[in-house]
């Protein structure tokens, strides 16, 4: 049995996908792409939130979060 939140993203997700479609149909360029990356975007990975860690280190310290995610990260490079 879905829960609530399954749903709603089911039926969030279902009319993304019918707007994609009537974009397609009118022939927008890259329309239905371009609302998925904006409607759908990517968590950032786990790189990416590391490289963010280190701009945000500049000019203090870093914070307890900032190294875990660097850590994290760190972890995860073969040797």
């Amino acid at each position: 049995m879905k829960t609530v939140t399954e749903l709603a993203q089911q039926i969030a997700d279902q009319e993304l996908e019918a707007c994609c479609e009537w974009l397609d149909e009118r022939a927008v360029l890259n329309g239905a792409t371009a609302l998925r990356i904006i409607r759908r975007p990517k968590p950032p990975s786990l790189k990416e939130q590391a490289i963010d860690a280190l701009h945000g280190i500049h000019d203090q310290g870093p914070t307890p979060e900032q190294v875990v995610t660097i850590r994290r990260a760190l972890e995860q490079l073969n040797d």
